[in-house]
């Protein structure tokens, strides 16, 4: 496989070709672009097989329109695959130099594919050889499915190579030296460039997870599995994010490889009439991060010295948190009816937490709150590195023991300083809410902090999962916003405050100090005052005596002097 490799890749440098008159000719390891039509399906042959290749992996991609490859003219289940990245294994014959393949599509619509022919030498392992899921009889496919919370991948086991028209290992025997559970295999994952749909970069990037060589060189490797383990994977559904995942099968006695059929998603639709891959975010949602991105850059300059705007923000994040976690699980309201119930709810939330402080005057109680929605960003942000992808968290018992011990850890660290705790939070918080603002109009990796944990308290299955997500471009510009804002949010606060109170007392102290002092206090002005009413007699009557007076009887004035 190696060899081949060395003389294919040369030729994968976007040299393409197009279908005339529904015949294609294909050379090994070179792509080939070609525009299906409903009307005329393509007819691809290779000629000219080297004597010591005994398998030929024929593989179509498209973007997102469903194509049909098969063997004969007329697809048959058995012989035949349907998606928009398949691809077929051909076992060569003895002397045998040309293999044809037939491609289709029922899009009306012109679509965009690109092939490859990739070739196998009778050491390097199988992919696919070992299926007993699927319906053909070599499948070397990757299979996906996703939702909102995660994406997974299936793919066939793999058996050791043989030569052609020689008998193929047997795949149920698990010891001895032709034992094809001695195989290993490697998921590799390749993210597109970000908020980029256009068909002919996938058909660019695509080129990168086909051999084996570069795919390696390319992909990121997530896992190694065995032949002992399920051959399925999950990751992290990234909506409106292209990423292309594949497998490598090696043979590590004779140390040869072979990788599978690549296969991409962009975990959304191309095809809905609303919400889909190029429409995605609602604008309930924009609304919605749009107003909280106005209250958190507000407290993430002032938050300390409008206490009644910090505590209102705060209480109605930690409300509407919940709020959102407990519809989505226990009801079946729509997304924009559980976002104006989350909306109510926090607002109701934030009231709460100012008329507790408002009243009480715990200012240690509500700050200790304040810190715990910090600790909780800090968490998540510590479980959005790869740590969080380690074996040990996958048991949720664990995962949350440890996320709450990190929430409260840093709340309880910073009490005994409660206004640099109140402080940090308001900066580093309020700074958030802009980022994820940011996110609903432009793309960033950066909203998954908190979504990844908002999927793993919804979904149970996600505890599987990978969580990684791309690092590009954008999202260094956002961590650089998001950095500025933090520290310009709390240098400004620390300088303006540092001649002032800790806290301030709360008005019902102020109102009942004062209330206190005009009852007990006969030398203070207010104790003199009369009541409400007697004060408005006297002004009626001041104002009857001004405008009714009249000339008493004793007053005469004389007509003649």
């Amino acid at each position: 496989m190696r060899g081949w490799e060395m003389i294919a890749l040369p030729l994968l440098l976007g040299v393409t070709c197009e279908a005339a008159a529904g015949l294609a000719e294909v050379s090994m390891g070179r792509f080939t672009e070609t525009k299906l039509n409903l009307s005329s399906p393509v007819e691809f042959v290779l000629r000219n097989i080297p004597s010591n290749v005994s398998f030929i992996l024929f593989q179509v991609h498209s973007q997102y329109a469903n194509v049909t490859l098969s063997f004969d003219k007329t697809p048959d289940i058995n012989d035949s695959v349907t998606g928009s990245d398949l691809g077929l294994l051909t076992a060569l014959h003895t002397n045998q130099s040309l293999c044809t393949w037939y491609l289709e599509t029922t899009s009306p619509d012109p679509v965009l594919t690109s092939t490859i022919s990739i070739p196998l030498a009778d050491k390097d392992p199988i992919p696919g050889a070992c299926n007993l899921e699927f319906s053909l009889d070599i499948d070397p496919n990757v299979y996906l499915e996703y939702n909102l919370y995660a994406t997974v991948i299936v793919f066939a086991p793999a058996n050791l190579g043989y030569a052609r028209d020689a008998t193929p290992p047997a795949c149920d025997v698990q010891t001895g030296p032709e034992s094809r559970w001695r195989l290993q295999y490697d998921i590799y994952q390749y993210f597109l460039p970000e908020n980029n749909l256009n068909d002919s970069v996938l058909m660019a990037h695509m080129q990168k997870m086909t051999m084996v060589s570069q795919i390696v060189a390319n992909g990121f490797k997530l896992a190694t599995v065995t032949s002992n383990d399920r051959t399925t994977m999950s990751f992290s559904s990234v909506p409106g994010q292209g990423v292309i995942y594949n497998v490598v099968v090696r043979d590590p006695v004779l140390n040869t490889s072979a990788a599978y059929v690549p296969v991409h998603t962009y975990a959304c639709s191309f095809s809905s009439a609303m919400d889909n891959c190029s429409t995605l975010g609602q604008v309930s949602t924009k609304v919605f991060f749009t107003f909280c991105a106005v209250f958190g850059l507000f407290i993430c300059f002032f938050g300390h010295r409008y206490l009644k705007i910090d505590f209102f923000s705060m209480g109605f994040i930690i409300f509407g948190f919940f709020t959102f976690i407990l519809l989505t699980t226990f009801t079946p309201l729509n997304y924009d009816a559980r976002l104006a119930l989350t909306a109510v709810t926090g607002v109701i939330g934030g009231l709460l937490l100012v008329g507790f402080w408002w009243r009480f005057g715990c200012i240690y109680l509500c700050v200790l709150l304040v810190g715990l929605v910090l600790g909780f960003l800090v968490a998540a942000i510590v479980f959005f590195t790869p740590i969080g992808d380690y074996a040990t968290f996958r048991n949720d018992s664990i995962y949350w023991l440890t996320f709450t011990c990190i929430s409260l850890l840093v709340p309880v660290c910073l009490l005994p300083v409660p206004k640099l705790l109140n402080i940090l939070s308001c900066s580093v918080v309020g700074s958030y809410a802009v980022i994820l603002a940011i996110d609903s109009y432009l793309y960033t990796s950066l909203s998954y902090i908190t979504l990844n944990v908002l999927k793993r308290a919804l979904n149970r299955d996600f505890s599987t999962a990978y969580s990684s997500v791309p690092f590009q471009k954008n999202d260094f510009i956002i961590i650089a916003v998001w950095v500025i804002l933090v520290l310009a949010g709390a240098t400004t606060q620390i300088y303006r405050e540092r001649e002032r109170p800790v806290f301030p007392p709360t008005p019902y102290v102020i109102w009942k100090r004062d209330r206190d002092r005009r009852i007990t206090n006969i030398l203070d002005p207010s104790y003199h005052t009369p009541p409400l009413k007697d004060r408005i007699r006297a002004s009626l009557a001041r104002f009857r005596s001004f405008f009714c007076k009249r000339p008493s009887l004793g007053e005469r004035t004389p007509l003649l002097l």
